[in-house]
């Protein structure tokens, strides 16, 4: 684990690039992620630098996505082509890297999965992909429901819960949704049913 800024400067410096209210969002996240990981164990200094640059590629406009990704080398499939804006996670993993002298596999992993999952997630990243979910800014039906898991349940119970509130709210809004969403959410309801035992 390398952080080659502190943590202030790593704040100033994304808080000059970001607009106001975003850069409000990426402090919640950081300070939810803290809470998460404190709760279940996880290493607390990853998940505050994690959550608070998760979305340090919102700095670029939708519509230069594509190009961001593709000078980075990052591959697009078909639902990042539609929707570029999904490519923030990747670019946002180059990016601390780039911008925020972060050298650690872990954050650069928990940022590049924070809106769509995946398969084989660490702790780290459900707590990344969460937090990003009930931080204290986020309004929508069924956040309090969320939060009330962040303090109750397993963290793959409040995860998994989160993946299917996430799913119903893309097929009600008539969006496609993220392969990566949808194996995220069996890997996590085949472990809790037992069904992926050999």
């Amino acid at each position: 684990m390398s952080f080659g800024m502190s943590y202030e400067a790593m704040e100033a410096e994304l808080a000059s690039r970001l607009k106001d209210s975003r850069f409000r969002h990426c402090l919640g996240v950081a300070e939810t992620a803290v809470f998460l990981a404190h709760r279940f164990g996880a290493d607390e200094e990853r998940a505050r630098v994690a959550g608070l640059l998760h979305d340090c590629a919102r700095e670029y406009r939708n519509e230069d996505m594509l190009a961001e990704a593709q000078r980075r080398g990052i591959a697009i499939g078909e639902v990042e082509r539609a929707m570029p804006l999904l490519l923030h996670a990747y670019i946002g993993a180059r990016r601390v890297r780039e911008i925020y002298h972060v050298d650690d596999a872990m954050v650069e992993q928990a940022i590049w999965r924070h809106t769509v999952g995946g398969t084989g997630m660490t702790d780290l990243d459900k707590i990344i992909w969460f937090a990003d979910m009930v931080e204290p800014g986020r309004n929508y039906p069924g956040v309090e429901e969320l939060r009330r898991l962040a303090k109750t349940a397993s963290l793959d119970d409040m995860v998994l819960e989160g993946l299917s509130q996430s799913i119903r709210f893309v097929v009600a809004k008539g969006h496609l949704i993220h392969p990566d969403t949808v194996l995220a959410r069996n890997e996590l309801l085949l472990k809790k049913t037992g069904r992926n035992e050999p």
